[in-house]
């Protein structure tokens, strides 16, 4: 088990139900966090406009070191970066599906990945269907 608290740097919300969620975990540069935040706010205009319900942004604030795992190394983190630990609610895995193949082709989403306030390398991404919300 990986835990860990983070602060919310973005959180967007819509109308709707949480049917499916993409999971993001990525190490961010500290001189970073504001242009990651600007990054964060303007994907989240177009994850919305293409149907996802809420979008979150955190943080890491009290990210522990683990015996066997941790988000650290999970995200190769190196000094001078923090984790930042996200995710998009979507109302059905179709609507999540639809809303990327939209969003591929939005022009808001093209820009030059040398400028990426963090390495897409080392990102940790993957869809979830939920089993308790509460």
């Amino acid at each position: 088990m990986i835990i860990g608290g983070f602060d919310s740097i973005l959180d967007d919300r819509a109308d709707g139900t949480t049917g499916y969620v993409d999971g993001y975990v990525v190490p961010v540069p500290d001189g970073n966090k504001e242009a990651y935040r600007a990054l964060a706010q303007k994907a989240s205009e177009v994850f919305r406009d293409h149907g996802a319900t809420r979008v979150v942004e955190a943080w890491g604030d009290d990210v522990p070191d683990g015996k066997v795992t941790d988000y650290a190394r999970a995200a190769h983190k190196k000094d001078g970066e923090t984790v930042v630990y996200s995710w998009v609610e979507w109302p059905s895995k179709e609507a999540r599906t639809a809303g990327w193949e939209k969003m591929m082709t939005d022009e808001r989403m093209k820009h030059d990945p040398a400028t990426n306030p963090f390495d897409g390398a080392r990102m940790i991404y993957g869809g979830f269907a939920p089993i308790v919300e509460a």
